[in-house]
């Protein structure tokens, strides 16, 4: 049985007073699920707080700080940068899973308010049958990340036209360390004066805590067009992505290396793949067109990839078909130009018709260990920073092959002037409970299960910090800062300064997510 030191002992006590037990989980397995991410493991907490509103949410922050206690806010557990990891046992993380209501939706003045543990699949859900949708509406693990999580993490690609997720915040609620729920502005326009929402978001937790967030809202397209394109090289496949991105022609941009796009295919069932878009088209009002879909998709099959090098695959998004496909053209003119060619377009289908999948990406189509590492950057970089990269991967050939590390990644446009390059890693390596618990039982039944390989880990961690320092070399920016990307070297010296004089105003004491955002 774990003993708790007296001080902690003190201080679950006074928590346990100004929330109640039915709101703490004290279970040492729990706690310990709790203290792990997808790449790494923290240090343990001393308990999982689940509010059920915002005031108990403040009161049970208030309660902990003036404890000495610090707290640690969590989303939907899917991030990997360790932005919910404690740096020293005996936190406090908050799990605002039970937080997870859509407390108004304003379809006059087009704006939503959600408690901030409710999901984008939640929400996604709920505004579809309206026609509406936010206007940047989630990443791809939806159906367990928060809306919360992604304010704080910031994040992109349903909607990435419209810019991050963080774009589509009105306004916020936000418990400060002291318990003081502050509001950041207008709940229909932003920013009034200076902006506060924008100082709150993508803060990894390290100046508050989300209570409720309202979104901006937008009318979903019903009329939507699909394309995928080959490319021979990454010079030819980033020089159309950048040119299609530089016009605004698609409301998502992305596309995968030869090795990752082999890795994605391996993944799911065709069957799965058919029932998903036929059910989308349905929805869509054309019965017999979702009946030849589904078809389409089951008789392009997995290979019609096999030999691709580089694929694009490309969504428009609006309301008459003729426009959408003529922004089609568009792009299959550009495409052509860079050297890419028409390919079955079976992918943006797919994902748009079920945008929140189980999260079984999260781990390699074998049972693998699986993490990305990224950067954003303009287009005149992207194809230095490939390069760049590649040549890492080069010189340390032999040593990823030994250790069985293999990577590949995704290219993404999120806005007109910027692109994403993600390297993604896997390796074998033991799974975790957070593993273990995400992925749907079936497919984590089917995976081979690897020991511990602690010797492979350390590579890829080596190998994700010298990629981090070639995004620095390069001015990249970062989403999720939290702990791994180095926000304070790449920040003009006073605009540090002053974000610590912030941290210091809100957080005096230095109790909120220490150590987020290298503050």
């Amino acid at each position: 049985m774990e003993i708790l030191a007296p001080q902690d002992d003190l201080a679950l006590a006074a928590i346990t007073e100004a929330v109640g037990a039915e709101a703490l989980i004290t279970d040492a397995a729990e706690r310990a699920y709790h203290s792990q991410d997808v790449f790494s493991t923290g240090p343990t907490v001393l308990a999982v707080f689940r509010p059920t509103d915002k005031d108990m949410l403040a009161r049970g922050i208030a309660a902990a700080t003036q404890a000495g206690v610090a707290i640690v806010p969590r989303g939907g557990g899917m991030s990997y940068t360790s932005g919910y990891l404690a740096p020293e046992a005996g936190a406090l993380l908050i799990d605002t899973g039970s937080m997870n209501r859509i407390l108004d939706l304003n379809e006059e003045d087009m704006t939503v308010t959600v408690e901030s543990g409710c999901t984008w699949d939640k929400l996604q859900r709920t505004l579809k049958p309206r026609g509406l949708r936010a206007l940047a509406w989630g990443t791809l693990s939806g159906i367990n990340a928060t809306v919360g999580g992604g304010m704080s993490q910031n994040g992109v690609f349903w909607g990435a036209l419209g810019g991050t997720v963080v774009d589509a915040a009105l306004s916020f609620e936000v418990v400060l360390a002291d318990g003081t729920i502050l509001s950041t502005g207008s709940n229909f326009f932003r920013p009034f004066g200076p902006d506060i929402t924008g100082l709150f978001a993508a803060d990894c937790g390290a100046l508050g805590v989300k209570a409720t967030i309202t979104l901006k809202l937008v009318r979903e397209g019903t009329a939507f067009s699909y394309g995928s394109f080959s490319f021979p090289d990454a010079n030819a496949f980033f020089s159309a992505m950048s040119a299609i991105a530089r016009e605004g022609l698609a409301s998502e941009s992305f596309g995968f290396d030869p090795y990752l796009q082999a890795q994605r295919m391996k993944r799911d069932s065709l069957t799965k793949d058919a029932k998903s878009l036929v059910n989308m088209m349905k929805a869509q009002g054309s019965v017999l067109k979702a009946l030849k879909e589904g078809a389409k998709v089951v008789a392009a099959g997995r290979s019609f990839l096999d030999d691709v090098p580089f694929s694009l695959h490309l969504i428009c998004e609006g309301r008459y078909q003729s426009a959408v496909d003529a922004d089609m053209k568009a792009i299959e003119a550009i495409a052509v130009k860079h050297g890419g060619k028409a390919i079955e377009n079976t992918i943006p289908k797919i994902m748009r018709a079920n945008p929140f999948p189980p999260v079984n990406s999260m781990v390699g189509p074998d049972g693998e260990r699986w993490v990305p590492v990224h950067g954003f950057l303009p287009h005149s970089r992207l194809i230095e920073a490939w390069d760049r990269i590649q040549a890492l991967f080069e010189a340390n050939k032999a040593e990823m092959e030994a250790q069985g590390v293999a990577a590949g990644a995704m290219l993404a446009a999120v806005s007109r002037s910027t692109c994403l390059i993600e390297p993604v890693f896997f390796w074998p390596d033991a799974l975790e409970e957070l593993h273990c618990r995400s992925l749907e039982p079936s497919h984590l039944a089917k995976l081979n299960r690897f020991p511990a390989n602690a010797t492979s880990r350390a590579v890829v961690d080596r190998l994700r910090k010298e990629i981090v320092r070639i995004f620095r070399d390069l001015g990249a920016t970062h989403l999720q800062v939290a702990r791994t990307y180095p926000l304070e070297e790449a920040s003009d010296p006073r605009a540090w300064t002053l974000l610590r004089a912030v941290k210091q105003t809100v957080d005096p004491q230095g109790l909120m997510n220490p150590g987020s955002l290298g503050l």
